[in-house]
C-alpha cells in the first residue's frame, strides 16, 4: 500500500480516520484560500512521515494493513488521525472569524461567503454566493468595505491609484491607509467617500468626486458576486452587483414565480373580484424569505396580477392597471366626445400622423384615466393607489364622473398640439441652407421627442399646454433662424451641454430599477432651456439657465 496515496486522498480504503484527515487538511486549505496564503498547512513529507512511523514495516499491502489496523484501533482508535495543531506550521496563526467571516450580513439576509485564492482565475478573491430569489432583495452597499482582513491592502491600493500629483500628499501609503482606517468608522456608507474625507481631515488635501472613478484595482480587492439556483449550481458571476440584476431580472422573476402559492398570479381579469391586493408578499423557502411585490398589469382587453421583484416597478404597472380595469368598467366616453368636440378640432385630429384617430382618441382617454386615478390617490387616499375592493369602486366612481369633461379638455390640447406639429414640418420641407442644416435637424429631434404615437398617456395631461409651448417656441425659432443662424448654432452649443451631461448620466442608471423621476424631469427643464434662449418672449415656467441644470444634475452624478 503507498502512504502518499493516503496522503493524496487517492487511498480506496473505506476507514474513519482516512475521511477524518482529509477534512481536517481541507480545512487548512480553506485557511490558506481565505489569508492568500499557502504556507499554513506543513509539507507533504510529514504527513508520510506520520503514517510511517505508526504503521509497521510488515505491513506492505492493503489485506496486510486492514489485518493490522482491525486490532490497533481497538486499542487507539485515534492512532492514525491528525490534529489541527499538527498539520499547522508552527508560524501560522489561527485566522480570526471578524476578519475572515464565513458570512455576509445585510439587514435579515444572511449570505454565504467562498474565498478563492488562484490569481488569474474569475473568482479569485472572495465570493457572495447568493441564491437567484434573492437577488432583488440585495443592495449594493458595503461590499466595497470587503472583509476587515483585506481592507488595509485595499485603502493601500486606492491611495497608490491616485494621480502622482496627489498621490504625494500621502506618502508613506501604508501609513496613511492604517490610520484612516483606525478613524474611520467602519462600514458607513462608500469606502471611497469615506477614504477621501478623512484624507482631508489628516491633510486637508480634498480629492476630486472623480480621483478613483476610473482606476482599476487587484481583482481580489474587488467583491465577487455567484448567483445560484435553488439547488446551489451557478447561474452567472460577476463583479458588478448591478449588472448581474439587469441581466437576471427574468430569471429572478421566474424564480419567483416558481415557489409562489397557485393563485398568487392571476389572469384575463376584467372586475375586481380577487378581494384584496396586497402591497408585498412574501414566502419563506429552506430558510429563505422571499419577497415579491404584486400589482395589477396592463393587458389591454383584461389585467392580471403579477409579481415583480422591485417594488418601484410594480407601483408604474401598478397605476397603468388600475387605470386599465377602470376603464372596462365604466361607458367609453367616446359618444361624448364626438357630440361636443368643435369640429375645427375633429379636423385638426386629422393632422394626427401616428395612426387613426380612434387611436389617438383612446390614448388621450387613457391619459385622462391615468391622471384622474393619480389625482383620486393624492386627494383622497393619502397617496396610495387603491388595493381594497371598496377603495377601487370608489375610485371608479371618481373617474367616472369626471373622465368625459376631462378627456374632451386634452383632446382639445392634443388638437393644437399636433396643428403646431404640422406646422413646424411644413416649415422645414423643400431645400435647406447648409448654414441651418445642424438646426432643422435639432427642431426635428425636437420635435419627435415631444409629439409621438401615445404621448399623451406617456407624458401626461398636465404637460399638454407646455407642449404646445415648446411647439411655438419652435415656430419663433424657424422664423428668426435664417436672419442669424450663427446666433441660433452658438445657443444650440448651450443646450448641447446639458443635453450631453443628462444623456451620460441616463446611459449610467442601473438597468435592474425604475430611473428617478426627478431626473426623468430633466427633460422638461433642458425645453424650458430652449424657450429660454430660443423663444423668451413666450416665457418659462420658472427661472432657468444652463449653470442651473449642470448644477441640478450633479444631484445624480
Amino acid at each position: 500500500m503507498c502512504i502518499r496515496d493516503r496522503v493524496n486522498g487517492d487511498c480506496v480504503i473505506k476507514e474513519k480516520f482516512l475521511s477524518k484527515n482529509q477534512q481536517l487538511v481541507e480545512s487548512i486549505e480553506e485557511l490558506e484560500q481565505k489569508a492568500r496564503r499557502r504556507d499554513f498547512l506543513i509539507d507533504e513529507q510529514y504527513l508520510v512521515d506520520f503514517y510511517s512511523n505508526k504503521i509497521p514495516e510488515t505491513v506492505n499491502c492493503q489485506r496486510s494493513f486492514l489485518a493490522w489496523w482491525k486490532k490497533a484501533k481497538q486499542e487507539n482508535a485515534q492512532l492514525l488521525t491528525f490534529s489541527k495543531a499538527f498539520l499547522l506550521n508552527e508560524s501560522s496563526d489561527e485566522l480570526s472569524a471578524v476578519e475572515y467571516p464565513d458570512v455576509w450580513q445585510q439587514g435579515s439576509i444572511t449570505l454565504p461567503l467562498a474565498y478563492h485564492f488562484n490569481p488569474g482565475d474569475i473568482d479569485d478573491g472572495i465570493s457572495v454566493i447568493m441564491p437567484i430569489a434573492l437577488l432583488n432583495q440585495v443592495q449594493d452597499v458595503g461590499f466595497d468595505w470587503l472583509i476587515p482582513a483585506l481592507r488595509d491592502e485595499l485603502a493601500i491600493a486606492l491611495i497608490k491609484a491616485l494621480p502622482k500629483a496627489l498621490r504625494r500628499n500621502f506618502v508613506p501609503a501604508p501609513n496613511y491607509a492604517q490610520a484612516c482606517l483606525a478613524a474611520m468608522p467602519a462600514e458607513q456608507g462608500s469606502l471611497q467617500d469615506a477614504l477621501a474625507k478623512q484624507l482631508l481631515r489628516m491633510t486637508g488635501v480634498r480629492l476630486p468626486e472623480e480621483a478613483w472613478q476610473d482606476i482599476t484595482l487587484p481583482i481580489h480587492l474587488t467583491m465577487n458576486f455567484q448567483v445560484v439556483d435553488e439547488k446551489g449550481k451557478l447561474i452567472k458571476q460577476g463583479r458588478d452587483l448591478n449588472e448581474l440584476k439587469a441581466e437576471l431580472q427574468g430569471k429572478v422573476k421566474a424564480s419567483i414565480k416558481q415557489v409562489a402559492e397557485k393563485g398568487i398570479e392571476q389572469a384575463d381579469l376584467t372586475k375586481w373580484d380577487f378581494g384584496s391586493l396586497p402591497k408585498g408578499y412574501e414566502k419563506k423557502v429552506a430558510n429563505i424569505t422571499i419577497k415579491a411585490f404584486p400589482a395589477l398589469v396592463d393587458h389591454k382587453h383584461s389585467v392580471a396580477i403579477e409579481l415583480f421583484e422591485q417594488e418601484q416597478h410594480a407601483q408604474e404597472a401598478m397605476l397603468k392597471g388600475i387605470s386599465r380595469l377602470i376603464l372596462l368598467n365604466i361607458p367609453t366616453p367616446l359618444k361624448y366626445l364626438q357630440e361636443k368636440l368643435p369640429n375645427k378640432a375633429k379636423l385638426g385630429l386629422y393632422f394626427n400622423p401616428f395612426g387613426s384617430i380612434n387611436e389617438l382618441l383612446q390614448d388621450c382617454i387613457q391619459g385622462a384615466c391615468l391622471s384622474l386615478v393619480e389625482q383620486f390617490s393624492n386627494n383622497q387616499n393619502d397617496g396610495l393607489l387603491p388595493r381594497e375592493e371598496k377603495q377601487f369602486a370608489q375610485c371608479c366612481d371618481f373617474v367616472r364622473a369626471e373622465i368625459a369633461d376631462c378627456v374632451l379638455t386634452a383632446a382639445i390640447k392634443v388638437e393644437r398640439a399636433l396643428t403646431l406639429r404640422h406646422e413646424v414640418t411644413k416649415k422645414m420641407k423643400g431645400s435647406v441652407p447648409l448654414n441651418v442644416i445642424q438646426s432643422h435637424g435639432d427642431i426635428k429631434q425636437q420635435c419627435e421627442q415631444l409629439v409621438f404615437k401615445g404621448f399623451v398617456s406617456y407624458s401626461g395631461l398636465s404637460k399638454l399646454d407646455d407642449i404646445i409651448r415648446y411647439l411655438q417656441g419652435m415656430l419663433r425659432r424657424l422664423e428668426k433662424l435664417p436672419s442669424d443662424p450663427n446666433q441660433d448654432r452658438l445657443k444650440l452649443i448651450e443646450v448641447s451641454k446639458v443635453n450631453d451631461m443628462y444623456q451620460m448620466i441616463m446611459n449610467k442608471q442601473r438597468k435592474d430599477k425604475p430611473i428617478d423621476n426627478e431626473l426623468l424631469a430633466t427633460r422638461w427643464l433642458i425645453e424650458e432651456l430652449r424657450i429660454s434662449l430660443f423663444a423668451q418672449n413666450l416665457g418659462t415656467s420658472a427661472p432657468i439657465s444652463v449653470k442651473r441644470i449642470l448644477n441640478y444634475l450633479k444631484g445624480f452624478s
